[in-house]
């Protein structure tokens, strides 16, 4: 007993000491999947940052530290090769609309986050009017329901974006092309929203269409007295 006791103590300390070894050391980093922002500088943090570590004992929680600091970056996963290797995915925040405001434009994420230092796309992204434009961080208050709702749009739907507003009455007022106003509220169930809204355009039984009001999205609401409803690119 006394004999298996001391194996298993010198096997754990072992353990320990072999964990933190350079015998395992990272020194072969691959950091993939960063496209926008400052890449040069996002691969190198990341990469010394990650050979600080071992193969044995990787700290997630300094890699996750390290990419916050760069907006583009929503996520990171990290895969350790024994005995030196360690590959991490870079999961990017793209940009889903443009805040435009005091002689900037900034491209911003989903979730409201502003993309600063990345170059506002060529894509025909919806473009969001404000007085001055922050600096940094997140967008806050009515922007961030605003963008909150964009960012969730579908992909088809993205493009047809013309105009984000917000009311007292209606909430976010998303105008889509064939100037038809989508009337979201908050931006609680955006998701859900779209889907109810994607629903009430797909509907061939309309042809006119005056608004669209998914305040409610369980039970979606539509004006019919308005223009002829066309949302489709026009054909060449």
């Amino acid at each position: 007993m006394a004999l298996a006791a001391l194996l298993v103590a010198f096997g754990a300390g072992y353990m320990l000491w072999l964990r933190d070894s350079s015998l395992v050391a990272v020194d072969d980093v691959e950091v993939v999947g960063v496209t926008a922002g400052e890449r040069e500088r996002i691969v190198a943090d990341l990469t010394a940052v990650a050979e600080q570590m071992t193969t044995l004992h990787v700290d997630r929680a300094r890699i996750d530290e390290a990419a916050t600091a760069y907006p583009t970056i929503k996520a990171v996963t990290v895969d350790p090769n024994f005995p030196h290797g360690m590959r991490i995915e870079v999961i990017e925040r793209p940009p889903r609309l443009v805040v435009r405001g005091g002689g900037r434009e900034v491209p911003v994420g989903s979730d409201g986050t502003l993309l600063a230092g990345v170059a506002v796309p060529d894509e025909d992204l919806p473009v969001l009017e404000l007085d001055q434009v922050p600096a940094a961080g997140t967008l806050g208050g009515e922007p961030l329901e605003q963008a909150l709702i964009v960012g969730a749009a579908p992909e088809p739907l993205l493009p047809l974006i013309e105009e984000v507003d917000h009311s007292s009455d209606y909430g976010v007022e998303v105008t889509l092309r064939g100037d038809i106003p989508v009337r979201f509220g908050s931006s609680a169930g955006a998701a859900q929203k779209w889907a109810a809204a994607a629903a009430v355009l797909a509907d061939p039984k309309l042809d006119t269409l005056s608004y669209v009001d998914v305040r409610v999205p369980e039970r979606p609401a539509a004006g019919g007295a308005g223009k002829p409803l066309q949302i489709a690119e026009p054909q060449a």
